[in-house]
């Protein structure tokens, strides 16, 4: 393929981001959440890359789980969701998966379970998801206990404001009190409990999108975590338009030159999972200097300012976000959060894999 467009995916970055997570809660073990293929960065090779560190793989699909058991991951893998029928409970019990339950159906289904099923109850305390009510709590945990080819792994919940002003308290205060002295072990923190509110540790935390280098806060940046980005996606000038004072760029005219200035043509656009809604002057490097976005994103190009880059120009490479540039401020300057743009990436973009520090061929 010769585009010039990449995403480079920086694994020693990830096994960094994972072990970082894991000081935060030295007490606990720690679910590598590799859902929705890893946050696009490719779940067979982040798995392969924490093989002998994770503690065990958080994913949503059992078609994953089967793929990382091929590969000869080991360690536990938990079903985020649980079974979407009866029939994945069977591959529960054949490959050793666990899985969280969260309502009534999966237990008419587990009641079935041709062998032994580990899973987590999910309790819904405040986020109106997934999970039982916590007035339902002791009769699922009745139910579950005469079916003896089951086990708990541990009760879990999920926190819908950990990551703004909110906070956890409501939910926390619902939920901690129930699942107080009932012996079985709990795991409640994501990402943004594991920083800011180290009463949630417990027995097992889900560190997801910290693992990727991004923060999961509004207010602060990965790199001020002590977070590596592990994704950078960039790509090359491809042409360069000469613009007089009052000439405008690309579709919509959304801007219109004030002076003269160069433009370069960058060979990425919507297509490829840059955020179409990226508004003017959104940060960009050109060959390591920063830049900014010109003009309305189309398809499969955008422009970018390269008035006080004189040697910038066709070959230049751009890096949209990344080490140099923030993915948490494209996505703010999109209107959305660094999940999405992680996730977003289209399969026509060639992926290129870093193994620097992790000893791999």
């Amino acid at each position: 393929m010769t585009r010039p467009i990449r995403v480079e995916i920086f694994l020693d970055a990830i096994r960094h981001n994972y072990l970082f997570a894991k000081q935060k809660a030295p007490k606990s073990r720690a679910w590598a959440v590799v859902k929705a293929d890893a946050y696009g960065h490719g779940i067979r090779r982040v798995a392969a890359a924490l093989a002998d560190v994770a503690d065990g793989f958080a994913l949503l699909n059992v078609e994953d789980a089967l793929a990382l058991r091929a590969d000869g991951v080991t360690a536990p893998i938990m079903l985020l969701e649980g079974p979407f029928d009866a029939g994945e409970v069977k591959t529960m019990a054949d490959y050793l998966l666990s899985g969280a339950v969260h309502g009534v159906h999966q237990l008419s289904w587990l009641a079935a379970a041709p062998g032994p099923v580990e899973v987590w109850p999910k309790v819904n305390s405040g986020m109106n998801r997934l999970g039982f009510r916590p007035a339902e709590l002791a009769a699922v945990l009745a139910e579950l206990a005469a079916m003896p080819q089951v086990s708990i792994g541990a009760l879990m919940t999920h926190f819908a404001t950990a990551d703004d002003t909110a906070g956890v308290e409501e939910q926390w205060a619902t939920f901690e009190p129930l699942v107080r002295g009932l012996g079985l072990p709990v795991s409640a923190a994501n990402s943004a409990a594991l920083w800011d509110f180290p009463a949630t540790h417990c027995d097992w935390v889900r560190p997801g999108i910290c693992l990727y280098g991004c923060s999961p806060f509004a207010d602060r940046l990965g790199g001020e975590m002590g977070l590596k980005a592990a994704m950078r996606l960039s790509a090359d000038v491809i042409a360069v338009q000469t613009l007089a004072a009052g000439e405008a760029v690309g579709y919509g005219r959304r801007f219109i030159a004030d002076k003269p200035m160069r433009v370069g043509i960058v060979a990425c656009g919507y297509a490829d999972g840059y955020p179409r809604v990226a508004d003017n002057g959104t940060p960009v490097a050109v060959d390591g200097v920063p830049s900014g976005l010109v003009g309305r994103v189309s398809m499969d190009m955008l422009a970018v300012d390269l008035s006080d880059l004189p040697t910038a120009g066709v070959g230049s490479t751009v890096e949209l976000w990344g080490p140099n540039v923030p993915i948490e401020t494209v996505a703010a300057s999109a209107g959305t959060i660094g999940y999405e743009l992680m996730c977003a990436i289209a399969p026509r973009v060639p992926r290129v894999y870093s193994d620097a520090g992790l000893g791999q061929a």
